[in-house]
C-alpha cells in the first residue's frame, strides 16, 4: 500500500475526477483516496489527489487559488457553457473588435459576483443543478462572490464568423471559467462558450511537477509524489514545535499562540507534521491531528 501524501496528477481529457480517483485507488492499493477540486471531463491539467491520511488535507487544497489556460469561442452558445453541451444559439462574431474583447474580459477582473453555469454540481434545494437541467427544468443559480486576480488575453484568432480567444486566468476557489466565457459572449451580444481548459496550478502545486496516469502506473504502488510532511509544507504556513509542544499537540491539546494567520501546519523537532492548527480565543488549537497518538 502507498504511503500517506499527495499526488499532483496531469488529468487527461475525457475522464472525470472520480475516474482518476478510481485509477489511483488501484495503483496505490488503498481505498483511502480523494481529490482536491473537481475538473470537468473536458478539462486537463492539475488535479491534486490525496492518499491515505493526506485525504484530510484536501479540504484545505480545495480552497486554494487556481490558475488555468483556456480558449473561449465567441459566436456560439451552448447549454453547458462549454464544448460538451449542445449548441443553443449561433451569432456571427467576426465584427467584434479585439479591443472590445479585452474590455469585456477586463470587466470580469477583481472581486465580482459570478453566476455559476446552470449545468454544474451546485445543489439547488438538495438536488444537483445539472440533474435538474437534464430533466428539463429551468434552473436559476444565485450569484456568488469570487475573485479573478488575473485574466490576460494571450491570443485572438479569427475564423469566419467565430473568434477564439486564448486566456490565462488565476482565480479564487469556486470560480467557473465556463461562466467567464458565457459572460464575455453575452456582454458582446454574440454568445460564447469554453472550448479548451487546462488547469496549470492549484496553490503552489503546478503542471511542472504533475505526472500523467501512465507515469504513475510505472511507479506502482509508490505513487505518492509529495509525502505527508512535504505536502503540508507546500500547502500551509509553518510552525516548528518544541518536544514538549509536540507531545501536547499529538494528544489534541492546545498550544500558546504565536501570531501566525491560520490555518497553519505544526512540525515536530524531527520535521514530521503533527497537526493543522488555527489560533482562536488565545490558543492555537488543532483542526486536524496528523501525528499518531
Amino acid at each position: 500500500m502507498s504511503a500517506d501524501g499527495l499526488i499532483v496528477v496531469d488529468k487527461p481529457a475525457g475522464m472525470t475526477s472520480h475516474d482518476v480517483v478510481s485509477r489511483i485507488r488501484r495503483l496505490a492499493k488503498t481505498r483511502r483516496v480523494g481529490h482536491g477540486g473537481t475538473l470537468d471531463p473536458m478539462a486537463t491539467g492539475v488535479l491534486i489527489i490525496g492518499v491515505n491520511k493526506a485525504t484530510r488535507l484536501l479540504t484545505y487544497v480545495i480552497g486554494s487559488r487556481k490558475s488555468y489556460s483556456a480558449t473561449i469561442r465567441l459566436g456560439q452558445s451552448t447549454i453547458t457553457d462549454d464544448a460538451e453541451g449542445e449548441i443553443t444559439a449561433t451569432t456571427p462574431a467576426g465584427h467584434v473588435a479585439d479591443e472590445a474583447i479585452r474590455e469585456g474580459l477586463g470587466r470580469q477582473r477583481g472581486e465580482i459576483d459570478q453566476v455559476p453555469s446552470a449545468v454544474s454540481a451546485i445543489k439547488i434545494n438538495g438536488q444537483r443543478a445539472y440533474k435538474r437541467v437534464r430533466e428539463g427544468e429551468a434552473v436559476e443559480i444565485p450569484a456568488r462572490r469570487v475573485t479573478i486576480s488575473k485574466l490576460d488575453v494571450l491570443d485572438i484568432r479569427r475564423d469566419d464568423d467565430f473568434v477564439d480567444v486564448d486566456v490565462d486566468v488565476t482565480c479564487s476557489s469556486g470560480t467557473y471559467i465556463r461562466s467567464i466565457a458565457r459572460d464575455l459572449g453575452a456582454g458582446l451580444g454574440v454568445g460564447g462558450h469554453l472550448t479548451a481548459l487546462r488547469r496549470t496550478a492549484v496553490g503552489g502545486m503546478t503542471l511542472d511537477e504533475a505526472l500523467t496516469l501512465d507515469q504513475l502506473a510505472e511507479r506502482e504502488p509508490d505513487v505518492v509524489t509529495l509525502p505527508m510532511s512535504e505536502a503540508a509544507r507546500r500547502a500551509f504556513p509553518q510552525r516548528e514545535a518544541t518536544a514538549d509542544e509536540a507531545h501536547v499537540l499529538s494528544h489534541g491539546g492546545p498550544l500558546a499562540p504565536v501570531g501566525i494567520e491560520g490555518p497553519y501546519a505544526v512540525f515536530s523537532p524531527e520535521g514530521d507534521v503533527l497537526a493543522v492548527v488555527s489560533e482562536r480565543e488565545g490558543r492555537a488549537r488543532a483542526e486536524i491531528v496528523l501525528a499518531p497518538a
